[in-house]
C-alpha cells in the first residue's frame, strides 16, 4: 500500500477543523472510554468471584451487588464514550477505518451483536443475583466472556488498521480475492496488556469505595479497612502484571527503549507506589487516568509514525473550516456536557453520602443544577433545529 492510494482514499471534502485538534480529542476520549472498559470488566470479573463467596462471607454479600451495579453503569458509559474516539479517528484516518470495515466486515457486525447480547446478559446477571437465582454464576460468566470477546474484536480492528502494508495480502491472499469479511489478526500481548488494566481499575475503585463510605454515620470501619487493603493489593499487583505485559508487547514491536515506552513504565511504577502509599485514593485514581492518557498518546504516536512513514501525513489533510459546526460542538460540550455531567456527579455524590432518604428538591446546589440542565437542554434543542432549518433553506432555496 503506497501513499498515493492512501491519499486517494481520503474524504475529498477535507476535514472541518485542524487535524491536530481531532488527534488530541481522540487521545482524550479514548482514555475516558478505556477507563470504563477496564472498570466494567474488572467489576464484572470480581463480582463473579463474589457470587462464590457471598454465601459464606458477609463482606462479599454486601460488596458483590455494588460491584454489579458499578459494572452495569460502566458498560453504559463505555458504549457512549466509545462513539467519540471512533468518530475522531474516522475523520483523520478514514482510509484505515473504511478499509478495516471491508476486510473484517462480518466481524464488525458480530461485534455489535456480541456487545448487545453481552450487555443484555449483564442485566440478566444483575437481576438474577438480586433474586438469588441458581443460574447467576453461569449467566455472569457468559456475559463476561462475551464482553471480553467484544474487546478482542475491537483490538483486532485497531491492530489491522495500522498495517496498511498487509491490506492487499489480506484482501487477496495468494492472488485470490477474499470477500468473506473474516480477516482476523490479533496481537496477543497487546490485547492481554490492555485487559490486564482491568485489575488495577477495580482495585482503585475499591479504594475509592472505602474512602467514600468512611465518613458516613453507619459505616463499618473494619469492613472498609478490609476492602481498601484488598483494593490496594489488586491495584499494585495488577499494575505490575500490566507493566510486564507491556514490556513484552513493546519488545515485540521494537519500542522497548522508546521515550513513550519509558514514560509508561516510569509512570506505572509511580502509580504502584501511589496505590500503596497515598492515603487519598481519589488522587491515585486521577493519576491512573493520566496513565491512561499516556497510553492513549502512545497508541496515537505509533499510528501516526506508521502512517507518516508510508507518506500519509494527517497534517497535510485539506482543511475546510466549518465554524458553524465547530461552534455548535464547543457550545454543546461546555454548556450541556459540562453542566449535565456536574449535575449527575453531584447528585450521585450527595445520595451516596446521605445516610437516609435524600430529598433533592431541598438541596440548593442540586436544584440549581437541575434547573440549569433543563433550561440549557431546551435552549440547545431550539438552537439546534433553528440552525439546521436555516442551513437547509439557505442551501436549497
Amino acid at each position: 500500500m503506497n501513499a498515493d492510494i492512501l491519499n486517494l482514499l481520503r474524504d475529498p471534502a477535507g476535514v472541518p477543523f485542524y487535524p491536530v485538534v481531532f488527534q488530541g480529542l481522540y487521545i482524550l476520549t479514548w482514555a475516558l472510554h478505556a477507563l470504563f472498559v477496564f472498570l466494567s470488566l474488572g467489576s464484572l470479573g470480581l463480582s463473579l468471584y463474589g457470587t462464590y463467596k457471598q454465601k459464606s462471607d458477609e463482606t462479599w454479600k454486601f460488596l458483590t451487588p455494588h460491584l454489579l451495579q458499578t459494572g452495569k453503569i460502566s458498560v453504559s458509559l463505555l458504549i457512549v464514550l466509545g462513539v467519540a474516539p471512533l468518530l475522531f479517528t474516522q475523520v483523520i484516518y478514514d482510509p484505515n477505518w473504511y478499509t478495516i470495515n471491508t476486510l473484517s466486515g462480518l466481524w464488525v457486525v458480530i461485534f455489535i451483536y456480541t456487545l448487545l447480547i453481552g450487555y443484555s446478559m449483564y442485566y440478566w446477571y444483575y437481576y438474577a443475583n438480586k433474586k438469588g437465582a441458581t443460574s447467576t454464576k453461569l449467566i455472569g460468566i457468559i456475559s463476561f466472556l462475551l464482553l471480553l470477546f467484544a474487546g478482542l474484536l475491537m483490538h483486532i480492528f485497531s491492530v489491522q488498521a495500522i498495517q496498511p502494508e498487509k491490506w492487499l495480502e489480506w484482501y487477496a491472499p495468494n492472488g485470490i480475492i477474499d470477500t468473506s469479511g473474516l480477516t482476523f489478526n490479533p496481537e496477543t500481548f497487546r490485547y492481554l496488556f490492555f485487559i490486564s488494566l482491568s485489575i488495577p481499575a477495580v482495585g482503585l475503585f475499591l479504594q475509592n469505595y472505602s474512602d467514600f463510605l468512611e465518613n458516613t454515620k453507619n459505616s463499618n470501619k473494619e469492613f472498609l479497612i478490609k476492602i481498601k487493603n484488598f483494593g490496594t493489593k489488586l491495584a499494585s499487583s495488577g499494575l505490575l502484571l500490566s507493566l510486564i505485559l507491556f514490556l513484552i508487547w513493546s519488545f515485540e514491536i521494537g519500542k522497548t527503549t522508546d521515550i513513550f515506552s519509558s514514560l509508561i513504565i516510569l509512570f506505572g511504577f509511580l502509580l504502584i507506589f501511589a496505590t500503596i502509599k497515598l492515603k487519598n485514593s481519589y488522587l491515585t485514581s486521577i493519576l491512573f487516568l493520566v496513565f491512561l492518557l499516556v497510553i492513549s498518546g502512545f497508541r496515537e504516536y505509533l499510528r501516526f509514525n506508521i502512517m507518516n512513514n508510508l507518506g500519509y501525513n494527517i497534517y497535510e489533510y485539506p482543511v475546510n473550516i466549518e465554524w458553524s459546526s465547530i461552534s455548535m460542538f464547543i457550545l454543546t460540550f461546555i454548556s450541556l456536557g459540562a453542566v449535565g455531567v456536574t449535575f449527575i456527579a453531584t447528585i450521585a455524590w450527595k445520595v451516596g453520602k446521605n445516610d437516609g432518604y435524600f430529598d433533592a428538591s431541598k438541596d440548593k446546589v442540586v436544584t440549581l443544577l437541575a434547573n440549569s440542565v433543563l433550561w440549557i437542554l431546551s435552549s440547545w434543542c431550539i438552537v439546534y433545529f433553528a440552525w439546521g432549518f436555516y442551513i437547509l433553506f439557505k442551501n436549497s432555496l
